[in-house]
Order: structure tokens, then C-alpha cells, then sequence
């Protein structure tokens, strides 16, 4: 039988109540092309479970599932990679990782988001954090789904602009999305 704590009778009291679709990044003006970059892990399948080894700090391990990605076009420049629980109990999906990443790559192994990589540039998420922030979800809430959303992007973000949160992100992405993906993973507490 289930421990029965605070939180978890919090979860149960906010069960119906969740984010939902509607402000999820796949539906983000600024981010809209075609679906055509395949994102794949070795780390989950699609629709399947995220490991605890990949849940974030106080629930898991917190170190980011390899991820990987192909059918970049040819004018790729650079690499967006987002990361949001649409099933938070708040008005808006939760975003928790977001990374600009060199278009050389085409993947990144278990934990790559969590190092110090020139080829990756941190955006903070949720509450001002950056770098991989893994699933949390709240206990006795129920199944939530964490989408991984890639998108190839036709001209870089500056470096020397700076970004504090996804909103100054989105103008400088607007119209420079040349196609994108995603992978979805669940977790349950």
C-alpha cells in the first residue's frame, strides 16, 4: 500500500486538474513546422516510462536520458531541445530543460545534458533554472507525459545575446524553424 503523505494527498486533490495541450510547446506559433525529425532514445521508448535513474533531483538520479535525432535538413544551424511536463497541475506546461544545441551534433549520450559542453547552450526554464532538470512528478497525481521537443533551427541564437526565460527565446525563433520532432516519457509517483 501507498505511503500517504502531504503531497500525495495534494496530488489526489488536484488529479483532474492539469495543464493540458493547449499551451504545449508543440502548439507554440513561433515553433510550428513540419514534423519531420525523428527523436528517438535508448534511455525509453516512446510512450513508455522514463527510468528513475532519469527523474529529477530528490526522485531519481537527475541525469538526462541519451537522446538522439535524424532527419535534421541540410540548413540546420542550430539545434533546439525543449523539455515540458504538460500534465502539471498549473495553467501552463511546465518547461524544464531548455537547450540550444550545435547542429553537428546528432544526439547526446545519458548525461550529456547534465556536463559542461561547449555545444550546448543552456535557456533557464522553470523557476530560472538551467541545465537538465528531470522529471517530478507530483505524487499521487497520476501518469504525466514529458515531452522531448527538438527543432532545427536555420540560423543560430547569437551567443552574446542573452535570454532569461523561453519568452525572450521565441522572438529569435520565430520563422527560423525548419522542421522538428519529439519523443514522449511518463512518469508516475
Amino acid at each position: 500500500m501507498p505511503t500517504v503523505t502531504p503531497l500525495s494527498l495534494l496530488g489526489g486533490a488536484l488529479r483532474w486538474r492539469r495543464a493540458g495541450e493547449r499551451w504545449s510547446v508543440a502548439n507554440t506559433r513561433q515553433l510550428q513546422a513540419p514534423d519531420t525529425i525523428r527523436v528517438t532514445s535508448s534511455s525509453f521508448d516512446d510512450g513508455g516510462a522514463i527510468p528513475a535513474a532519469h527523474a529529477g533531483d530528490g526522485v531519481g538520479g537527475n541525469e538526462s536520458p541519451a537522446l538522439g535525432w535524424s532527419g535534421l535538413p541540410e540548413a540546420t544551424a542550430q539545434i533546439l531541445l525543449v523539455i515540458e511536463d504538460v500534465d502539471v497541475p498549473l495553467p501552463r506546461p511546465l518547461l524544464h530543460t531548455i537547450a540550444l544545441v550545435d547542429s553537428s551534433l546528432d544526439g547526446l549520450p545519458e548525461g550529456g545534458l547534465d556536463r559542461e559542453n561547449p555545444a550546448i547552450r543552456f535557456v533557464p526554464a522553470a523557476f530560472g533554472r538551467s541545465g537538465y532538470q528531470g522529471p517530478r512528478a507530483l505524487p499521487g497525481h497520476g501518469t504525466h507525459r514529458y515531452g522531448f521537443h527538438v527543432h532545427a533551427l536555420d540560423r543560430a541564437v547569437p551567443p552574446d545575446v542573452s535570454l532569461v526565460d523561453f519568452a525572450e527565446l521565441l522572438p529569435w525563433v520565430d520563422g527560423q524553424v525548419l522542421a522538428r520532432g519529439s519523443l514522449v516519457g511518463t512518469q508516475r509517483r
